[in-house]
C-alpha cells in the first residue's frame, strides 16, 4: 500500500511541476538555462527511483537529467541541500569522503535538497534546468501542491 501512496504523490508533483513550468519560463534568467528542456529526479527512503523529463530536446534532456541524478543521489548520500553540502565539506565541517563523494565529484549548484512528505516520509530531489534557487523552489511547490490533491 505504500509504494501505491507515494507513486500517486510523484505523479502528482510531475503533474503540478508541469503546470507550474509555464510561469517560471517567463523569467528569461530561467528560460535561457534550458530553454524549457527541465528534469526532476526523486529517491525515495526505500531507494525508489521516480523521474521525468519536460521539454523536447533529447540531447539537453539527457544533460538535464544527468544533473538532476546527480543533485537527488548527493542528497540521498548527505541528507544535505546541494550547494550547502559543498560550503560543509570546503570549511572542513564534514571529511571530503565522509559520505563517499570526493570533491570532483561534488555537484555543487543548488537545486538538490531533502524534502519532507506530510506523512513523514524523506524523499531526495534534485531538480535541473533553471537557476538554481528556481529549482528548489519549484520542487517545494510542487510537494505542496501534489498533496493537497
Amino acid at each position: 500500500m505504500e509504494n501505491k501512496e507515494i507513486l500517486v504523490i510523484i505523479n502528482n508533483v510531475f503533474s503540478a511541476i508541469e503546470k507550474l513550468i509555464p510561469s517560471y519560463m517567463e523569467n528569461p534568467d530561467d528560460k535561457n538555462i534550458s530553454n524549457g528542456n527541465l528534469a526532476v529526479c526523486i529517491i525515495d527512503e526505500n531507494e525508489n527511483i521516480y523521474g521525468k523529463m519536460f521539454g523536447t530536446n533529447k540531447p539537453r534532456l539527457r544533460e538535464s537529467y544527468r544533473v538532476a541524478w546527480t543533485k537527488a543521489s548527493q542528497v540521498w548520500l548527505t541528507g544535505v541541500k546541494t550547494g550547502e553540502y559543498e560550503r560543509m565539506v570546503f570549511t572542513k565541517e564534514v571529511d571530503e569522503n565522509g559520505n563517499g563523494i570526493e570533491a570532483p565529484d561534488l555537484i555543487g549548484w543548488e537545486g538538490g535538497q531533502p524534502l519532507v512528505m506530510k506523512n513523514g516520509k524523506k524523499l531526495s530531489v534534485g531538480f535541473s534546468g533553471f537557476r538554481g534557487t528556481t529549482d528548489l523552489e519549484i520542487m517545494v511547490k510542487a510537494l505542496t501542491l501534489a498533496e493537497q490533491i
